[in-house]
């Protein structure tokens, strides 16, 4: 659906440039420094409006998928997804304005800072944790299900849930925007992420196939397969001017939403391990920058020539699309693993 207009036709806001240094007089730039071990800054210009225009394409067309629903009552398995699309998208798209338009503003704020967003993230995981506790169909949110495993299961009550639930959701958010780094390297596990889940919440929604397969029955959850899928097709659309070169970025507008959607919606089908291990790109990405940060802090040293991961190899020589392609294979892999969870019982 991301395709159903082409770009060039679209609004002029939305339509990706394919010269990024021209609107410099109208818009400010981002100015990206980041700081490796030698000392050395990397300075990265990039069109004011990319980071945005095209996040919001991408998130359009996913909310498509709700208008095409039709009109009859979601139960609140299927209202988190959607909650998180906009709200952590309006946090991002507030972030990449302030520092798109910095230097058209008095103020010297550029962006938000990072305990705000924090904020805005672990205050609606609590909402919507709650939310689904108290009102999605079944028994399926009151246990945390581990894979592998036929009938493992912990109880949980509604403060265990709302801790772990949240934690999933804004580590979801954050690991995809650490991940967005490179050119088309965070779309790539999105879409597989996206793909998987989206069979998931397929299975998982379907009486027949939660017996066969020994899961756990989540009444509307296949609701989610449409969204998800939706969520898929965009990032395919997304990543068409993405790709190395990148024509146009996704910035925090779509990393925070697409992340948390992700979050959400393993939550509500009860496999946050099993995105722990599709998404494992994204744990890997995050836990390279709590390490790096907590040594440097402890020892003065750095494990990493940089962080998060991705620019570590950057750092050691490797071409940006040798960077990009490989972590996708590694993504594909971890895929995999995580069907893999359906039968291995």
């Amino acid at each position: 659906m991301f395709f159903r207009v082409p770009p060039e036709l679209g609004p002029r806001w939305l339509r990706p440039s394919a010269h990024p240094e021209e609107g410099v007089n109208d818009f400010a730039q981002v100015l990206l420094r980041d700081g490796s071990r030698n000392g050395r800054t990397r300075e990265v210009w990039r069109d004011a409006f990319q980071p945005t225009r095209l996040a919001l394409r991408a998130r359009t067309a996913v909310l498509d998928e709700r208008l095409l629903d039709g009109a009859d009552d979601m139960l609140a398995t299927c209202h988190s997804q959607h909650v998180c699309l906009v709200v952590l998208g309006a946090v991002g798209a507030t972030d990449d304005w302030l520092k798109l338009t910095v230097g058209r503003r008095s103020g010297s704020r550029q962006g938000l800072s990072s305990l705000e967003k924090l904020l805005f993230q672990v205050g609606l995981g609590v909402l919507l944790a709650y939310f689904t506790f108290n009102y999605a169909g079944g028994d399926s949110p009151h246990y945390l299900y581990f894979p592998f495993f036929k009938s493992l299961r912990v109880a949980l009550n509604l403060g265990t849930f709302i801790a772990i639930a949240t934690l999933v959701m804004t580590g979801s958010s954050n690991a995809v925007n650490l991940t967005d780094g490179l050119d088309g390297l965070a779309i790539g596990p999105v879409i597989m992420a996206a793909m998987v889940f989206a069979l998931l919440a397929y299975l998982v929604g379907n009486v027949r196939y939660t017996s066969y397969l020994f899961l756990w029955h989540v009444p509307r959850a296949g609701e989610l397969a449409v969204l998800l899928s939706a969520l898929a097709g965009a990032g395919l659309g997304f990543l068409w001017f993405n790709a190395p070169p990148a024509m146009v970025f996704m910035g925090d507008t779509g990393a925070l939403s697409i992340g948390g959607a992700l979050g959400a919606t393993a939550v509500v089908i009860k496999h946050e391990f099993v995105l722990g291990i599709v998404g494992g790109l994204f744990v890997l990405e995050t836990v390279s920058v709590i390490v790096q940060v907590l040594s440097y802090k402890w020892t003065g040293k750095r494990i990493f020539r940089m962080a998060p991961l991705h620019h570590h190899f950057e750092q050691k020589g490797w071409a940006e699309p040798t960077i990009v392609f490989r972590f996708w294979i590694i993504a594909a892999i971890l895929s995999m693993v995580g069907l893999a969870t359906l039968k291995l019982r």
